[in-house]
């Protein structure tokens, strides 16, 4: 039978401190005293007792640690409106990844053509080409809660809109392209508003935390949204994901009116002051590190994450998965920019060298998702995409941060958006094409070897100067608001 804790702990005093001479090198006698042992064995049963009380102290710090770590780690949660908003957004998010992918195969059953695909993304992309600078300039100039709230509300409207039509069977092809650029033309100013929402709500002491919690519940809207989004389209109609996708933004308009609006830290609008986006070209064309930084990010946003396009083709052509095959396969990319997101949010200090491996196993893994001879491969495969494609996005919006001047910050981060999203447009129709008349291999491929190319490319750019340089926490607050 094993022993007992207290006699171990008593074999363990006699031999450390002497206390009962048994076996001893000299006699083989056993202890002298038999009252000195009863002594020594109760002495042993004290360090027993003494060694448990420390053990279950010990148990108890680093169960106060843990608590105290999921404290600081939901800290903002503890914020009445913060916390409404939380949920309300957690609802909306699935809504409008659901509806991301209910829109892309819409354009599939009505056309069949990766082209028309390919321009309907397009479309909605175009408003931020052309007016993304301008979006936080104008919604500076407003109230954010107001501001938010009735671009939710258009939002809404816009997604029941086209419920009705698809329910009704009255939908048309340049009413989906309608729809796709007013879409557009209000997410512009929902962005913006919703991010600058966040200080009004935690205040500068929770901000980061608040920050952090909204990314990951981004991805995990990425990750849930298309894969309920493909049961629905199979089961009851696309039409029930743009019902539902207008349901989830009344989640959010319903927690807003719930708001204690006394409890908003007050931020005083901006002025309008002429010239200050072309300050910001100006000083974006001066610095070689981040105009070079964004003219590479604008080649992979173009034709890289053009995965609206390709991932459906992807499924109908190849696999004769329908659309549980496309909710699938970006679901899978989301579940990997989860947890890419997690091990990017741990890393404290970047190099250039980092941006150009990880834009090479970017465009390796899109390029093996293509090659996939199976469905379940491919999930595989854009588990991979998903993981390091969150990595070169931060990486590479980091980089840009860190050599940019504070006051300048947030003109650089609207033409950041500029040549992640607004590039859409020019990269959207080519893969469509591309993906329609060779090959919808081909049309996810391409993307692949554009990021590629791309990591070729960065390697004479950017590692001229190669610095290890550490993060500084306002920094990681941008890089993380960016991917909200």
């Amino acid at each position: 039978m094993p022993e007992t804790f207290i006699e171990q702990s008593i074999a363990y005093t006699k031999r450390t401190h002497g206390l009962c001479q048994e076996n001893t090198r000299d006699s083989g006698r056993a202890c002298q005293d038999r009252s000195s042992c009863d002594c020594n064995s109760t002495h042993g049963i004290r360090y027993a007792q003494n060694s448990q009380f420390t053990i279950s102290s010990t148990i108890r710090i680093r169960m106060e640690s843990l608590i105290a770590l999921s404290h600081r780690t939901f800290s903002s949660l503890k914020i009445r409106n913060y916390r409404l908003y939380f949920i309300g957004q957690g609802i909306s998010l699935s809504g409008t990844w659901m509806g991301v992918v209910a829109l892309g195969w819409l354009v599939l059953q009505l056309t069949g053509s990766g082209a028309q695909l390919g321009l309907v993304t397009a479309l909605q992309f175009i408003p931020t080409l052309f007016l993304g600078p301008w979006g936080g300039v104008i919604v500076d100039r407003f109230p954010k809660y107001k501001m938010f709230f009735w671009t939710q509300a258009t939002l809404a409207a816009l997604s029941l809109m086209m419920s009705i039509l698809i329910l009704s069977h009255l939908t048309q092809l340049w009413m989906v392209y309608v729809f796709a650029f007013i879409f557009g033309i209000i997410r512009i100013f929902d962005d913006s508003a919703r991010q600058s929402f966040l200080f009004e709500m935690v205040g500068p002491e929770n901000l980061k935390n608040a920050v952090s919690l909204s990314a990951s519940e981004n991805n995990l809207g990425r990750a849930i949204g298309p894969s309920v989004a493909g049961i629905l389209i199979v089961g009851v109609g696309i039409g029930f994901c743009f019902l539902f996708n207008a349901l989830s933004y009344l989640a959010v308009l319903f927690v807003l009116a719930m708001m204690r609006k006394e409890d908003f830290h007050a931020v005083h609008a901006s002025p309008k002051t002429p010239g200050q986006l072309l300050e910001g070209l100006r000083y974006i064309w001066s610095n070689p590190l981040i105009k070079k930084t964004l003219l590479l990010m604008s080649i992979i946003g173009a034709f890289t994450f053009e995965f609206q396009v390709s991932l459906p083709l992807m499924s109908q052509q190849i696999f004769s998965a329908g659309a549980p095959g496309y909710g699938a396969l970006f679901a899978a990319m989301g579940v990997g920019s989860v947890v890419g997101g997690l091990y990017s949010a741990g890393r404290h200090k970047v190099a250039h060298h980092h941006l150009v491996v990880f834009m090479f196993l970017f465009g390796a893994s899109v390029v093996a998702a293509s090659l996939m001879p199976s469905l379940v491969l491919s999930i595989v495969a854009m588990l991979v995409v998903g993981f390091f494609s969150i990595n070169v996005t931060s990486l590479a919006n980091t980089m840009i941060q860190l050599d940019c001047a504070p006051h300048m910050r947030g003109r650089v981060m609207a033409l950041w958006n500029v040549a992640m999203i607004g590039s859409t447009p020019i990269g959207a129709p080519i893969v469509g094409f591309v993906g329609e008349f060779i090959g919808a291999r081909w049309g996810l491929g391409i993307g692949g070897v554009a990021a590629i190319l791309t990591g070729a490319i960065a390697i004479r750019a950017l590692l001229k100067k190669d610095l290890l340089q550490s993060v500084p926490e306002s920094v990681e607050l941008e890089t993380e608001r960016s991917v909200i």
